[in-house]
């Protein structure tokens, strides 16, 4: 069965702006300047939470521009990572509002909302895992088909850190420390040892 390409990002990007008009009537729309430092730490978590998901709909984005393909599999896959979306940015923010106003959350309290995070996060780049993968397997005529490998393994070490972190943060491993946080800076090493492996193994092919 023939899908629509468009069909499907149009409702993706539909999904993307009702996620920032939700983050925006989240944190009101009249200033008080009694509460004006309260406020400001507010503005600051929007501020990231919403570069953060303009950060996620360029992923989206590039995806739908490096393959043509559509199926099933891929519809299903592409819902499954905007609902993920629109319940991801929430604990995102409240965990940058326990940094910005030194909410005393307790360890709990911190493995919890870690454990939220690092799920959002493991769920949202298992989905860009698989539909690269799937772009992979079924778009034979893409002659840029090594190009959705290399992205496949790509955004599968996003998973595997979060997958790392909610463990941490569930086994409360340095979570004084914010140790389950602090694991994700290895993304960049790992993607950089992955650029390094895949030039050597396809040469001229990224």
């Amino acid at each position: 069965m023939k899908h629509s390409k468009s069909r499907v990002t149009s409702l993706s990007d539909g999904v993307f702006a009702f996620a920032a008009t939700l983050m925006v009537v989240d944190i009101g729309t009249t200033i008080d300047f009694k509460n004006l430092d309260t406020q400001l730490t507010s503005f600051i978590s929007f501020g990231i939470a919403f570069f953060v998901m303009m950060l996620l709909w360029k992923s989206h984005y590039n995806f739908f521009q490096r393959t043509k393909y559509v199926d099933n599999w891929v519809i299903f896959a592409n819902v499954l990572l905007l609902f993920t979306v629109l319940f991801y940015l929430f604990p995102l923010k409240s965990l940058i509002n326990s940094v910005t106003q030194k909410t005393f959350l307790g360890y709990d309290g911190l493995s919890q909302l870690f454990i939220l995070y690092g799920f959002g996060f493991t769920l949202i780049f298992s989905c860009f895992t698989f539909l690269y993968y799937r772009a992979y397997k079924k778009d034979t005529v893409n002659k840029k088909n090594l190009k959705l490998l290399f992205y496949t393994r790509h955004f599968s070490i996003f998973t595997v850190i979060g997958l790392v972190s909610v463990l941490l943060a569930y086994l409360k491993v340095g979570i004084a420390y914010g140790f389950p946080g602090f694991i994700y800076t290895l993304l960049g090493i790992f993607c950089y040892l992955n650029v390094i492996h895949f030039r050597k193994k396809y040469p001229n092919s990224l």
